[in-house]
């Protein structure tokens, strides 16, 4: 057996079997997450992470990319759907995220069965709302286009593709779900391998739906649904594996205290994706005031800058686990320090992203669509975006440690800044003197102002810490 990873002879066995055996050294989750060197712990769980959110935002990107092909009233589509799709990750993020924290604080204080009632309690519920949201999203499906920002030469485009995105709400959600609670449990490589195989599928299907089969935006739609429905298995089956919680119906709870600790520590998350949608929202509206191409044009842009974004946020998310156990466990000088270490390289990222960006902002818009205006609104707005990118590493990581620390006032505050505190008055002030200049460059501003938020609520978590 191995002791110390020395392998030694087994003694008390027959001679023909006194041999060396080898184990498969099998890594103890509560000891490497709270006495392992930090930026181990944290690129451990942030890389797996990080692939997962890349994933997550793929399906978008491929269809924004692929659509690039047919028209611009396509392109605009996908872009308004977004504000949908955003909705409906907030739901499996709210649930994902809420469980998530209670059951990584309770396996860091050795509390398994309370963790194991929570991953099948937070399962079952993002799964029906999932799918209520699929129901009431077919019943009223064109008003709710035309509420998300459609125009008329866009409106048919939007129905064809977000009526078909919608049946896979209840997969949506519970794929998320599955995957931030085995990311909470440090077991975040078993969620990338879920989230990933149901992107590869997505990155064969919707070019050969979309052009082979010429089926246009119809194919874009059919690919991602086909790909949620087949990733949601995948993940399901991943908690069958390795130190992940199995998912049994018996452990559903649907009690008080799990729905105030699912709300505690998912309604940031809620607020973060769910303001997200509302500005996208805003945004599409704003922008349809100058026409589908700019419409298409910042569509382009939020998906850029949201898959940019999945790196810090993985990142933080890979940060979460860490905080999660030590915090559980009383070791608040091991969360500060993997706090600032992950800000660091969080911003570091950003800040090279943002000079590339800045340099490059048309070629990397006329990937997406081959349109002289489109591509003018873009690159605008893709140069105003990426001046702010290197503070967004602080705001991000200050949600996500108030969130894992159950502080939700806080947490809500940070995560309601960008997307809805300062975005959603900005986007109404600034294009009224600045046209559409103003729309371009509003998260910008807004970004500044959320970062001079999070740097006190921050401090104020730490000072409570030493107090404790």
């Amino acid at each position: 057996m191995i002791i110390e990873n020395k392998i030694v002879p087994l003694h008390g066995q027959k001679k023909e079997e006194n041999r060396f055996f080898t184990m498969k050294k099998t890594r103890d989750n509560y000891t490497f997450l709270t006495q392992a060197p930090v930026h181990k712990v944290v690129f451990t769980m942030a890389i797996p992470t990080i692939i997962s959110m890349l994933s997550t935002s793929m399906y978008n990107l491929a269809d924004t990319y692929f659509v690039g092909s047919i028209n611009t009233q396509s392109v605009a589509a996908v872009g308004i759907s977004f504000a949908m799709m955003a909705v409906i990750q907030a739901v499996g993020f709210f649930y994902g995220h809420g469980a998530g924290n209670y059951i990584s604080r309770k396996l860091g204080a050795k509390e398994e069965e309370n963790a194991r009632k929570m991953a099948a309690t937070g399962f079952v519920l993002s799964f029906l709302t999932g799918l209520v949201i699929a129901i009431l999203g077919q019943l009223f499906l064109t008003p709710l286009c035309l509420i998300l920002g459609s125009t008329p030469t866009i409106l048919p485009y939007t129905e064809r593709y977000l009526g078909i995105i919608l049946l896979g709400a209840p997969f949506m959600t519970t794929s998320l779900t599955l995957n931030n609670m085995m990311r909470f449990q440090g077991n975040a490589m078993y969620a990338m391998k879920g989230i990933m195989s149901g992107v590869l599928l997505n990155l064969i299907l919707a070019p050969l739906l979309i052009l082979y089969f010429e089926l246009g935006i119809t194919g874009a739609a059919i690919a991602t649904l086909i790909s949620q429905c087949f990733g949601c298995a995948i993940l399901f089956w991943m908690t069958h594996k390795g130190q992940n919680i199995r998912i049994h119906l018996r452990n559903f709870t649907p009690n008080r205290a799990f729905a105030k600790e699912i709300i505690f520590g998912g309604t940031p998350s809620l607020s973060r994706q769910g303001l997200g949608s509302i500005a996208t929202l805003v945004l599409n509206v704003a922008a349809g005031v100058y026409g589908d191409a700019a419409i298409a044009g910042m569509s382009i842009v939020t998906r850029i800058s949201f898959f940019t974004y999945a790196v810090v946020i993985g990142l933080g998310q890979g940060f979460q686990p860490l905080c999660g156990f030590c915090y559980g466990a009383k070791l608040y000088a091991r969360v500060k320090e993997a706090f600032y270490y992950c800000i660091k390289c969080g911003t570091i990222f950003l800040a090279i992203c943002a000079v590339i960006g800045f340099i490059f902002s048309e070629p990397i818009i006329e990937l997406f669509r081959d349109d002289a205006k489109v591509i003018e609104v873009g690159s605008m707005a893709l140069k105003w975006q990426v001046i702010s990118f290197p503070l967004v590493a602080t705001i991000v990581l200050t949600n996500m440690l108030m969130q894992t620390i159950r502080k939700p006032i806080r947490a809500n505050i940070v995560a309601a800044a960008r997307s809805g505190l300062f975005f959603i008055p900005l986007i109404f002030i600034l294009p009224h003197f600045f046209g559409l200049l103003g729309v371009e460059m509003c998260q910008a501003w807004a970004d500044v102002c959320s970062f001079t938020v999070a740097i006190p609520i921050a401090w104020s978590a730490f000072r409570d810490m030493r107090k404790e």
